[in-house]
C-alpha cells in the first residue's frame, strides 16, 4: 500500500471509531505501531485534527470531514450482500430503510461497479421468520431505542404463560430465531425471551434510565463471565 493511501485509511479508521489505538491501526494496515505513530504525527502536522497520543488512542476532532468516498466493485458487492442478508431477517421498517440506503449507495457508483454489485448471485429468501415475529421485532427494537418499558404475555418452552414488565435492552439474531433480552421486573434479573413465543406486547408510557446492575453492558459482562446465566432461561 502506498503511503498516501495508508494515511487516507488511517483517517477513515479513526473517524469511524470513538477511540482508535495504534495497535488496532497497525493490525488493520499491516504495519508496525512505530509506523502508525509516525504517520499520525505527519497527519497532525498537515492540519488533520487528530486528538490523542501514543499509548492511549486517537480520535478525530469535530468538524473535520473528507470528500465523499467511492466504493470499489468488491466493496459494493459486499454492501449488496450484507443488505440482502439483513433484509431477510429484520422487521419491515428496518428492511425498507436498508433498501433505501442501498439504493442511494448504488446510485452514485460508476456503471461497471453498480452492474457488478447488482448482479451478485447471493440471495436470502425471507421465509424463516413469520410476519407476527417481524411485527413484534419492530415494536421491541423501537422500544429499546426509545427506552420505554414493555408489558408482554409470554409462553415458555413448555407452554406455560406469564405476564412480564421488562426494560428492553437488545434484540439478538441466532440464524433462524430472534431473541429479546431485557431486565425482568418480575424476576428481578436479566432474561432472554424468544420473540416467537411472545403472544402480545404493549409499549408502556413509562421510560427508564440506566441503573447499576440493570444495563446491557452488565448483562453482556455477566454472560461472558458465565454463559450459564439465568438470562438464557427464555431460550429453553
Amino acid at each position: 500500500m502506498r503511503r498516501a493511501d495508508r494515511l487516507f485509511q488511517i483517517v477513515q479508521l479513526i473517524r469511524g471509531r470513538r477511540l482508535t489505538t495504534a495497535a488496532f491501526l497497525g493490525q488493520r494496515l499491516e504495519v508496525s505501531e512505530r509506523t502508525v505513530y509516525r504517520d499520525v504525527a505527519d497527519l497532525q502536522r498537515q492540519g488533520v485534527p487528530i486528538e490523542g497520543e501514543a499509548g492511549v488512542g486517537y480520535r478525530l476532532g469535530a468538524g473535520f470531514d473528507l470528500p465523499p468516498l467511492m466504493f470499489t466493485q468488491d466493496e459494493a458487492a459486499a454492501l449488496v450482500a450484507s443488505a440482502r442478508l439483513a433484509q431477510s431477517s429484520v422487521d419491515p421498517a428496518l428492511a425498507r430503510d436498508i433498501q433505501t440506503a442501498l439504493g442511494k449507495i448504488l446510485s452514485v457508483l460508476p456503471p461497471a461497479a453498480r452492474a457488478s454489485a447488482e448482479s451478485l448471485a447471493l440471495f436470502a429468501p425471507a421465509f424463516s421468520i413469520d410476519d407476527g415475529t417481524r411485527a413484534r421485532l419492530q415494536t421491541l427494537r423501537e422500544a429499546v431505542q426509545s427506552r420505554n418499558k414493555l408489558s408482554m404475555d409470554y409462553r415458555d418452552v413448555s407452554g406455560a404463560p406469564s405476564q412480564r414488565i421488562v426494560r428492553p435492552l437488545g434484540c439478538f439474531y441466532w440464524g433462524r430465531v430472534w431473541t429479546f433480552s431485557a431486565w425482568c421486573e418480575l424476576r428481578q434479573d436479566f432474561r432472554a425471551f424468544r420473540i416467537d413465543r411472545i403472544d402480545q406486547v404493549e409499549v408502556l408510557p413509562e421510560r427508564f434510565r440506566d441503573e447499576p446492575g440493570k444495563t446491557l453492558a452488565e448483562m453482556l459482562r455477566r454472560l461472558q463471565e458465565d454463559p450459564a446465566q439465568p438470562q438464557s432461561s427464555g431460550l429453553r
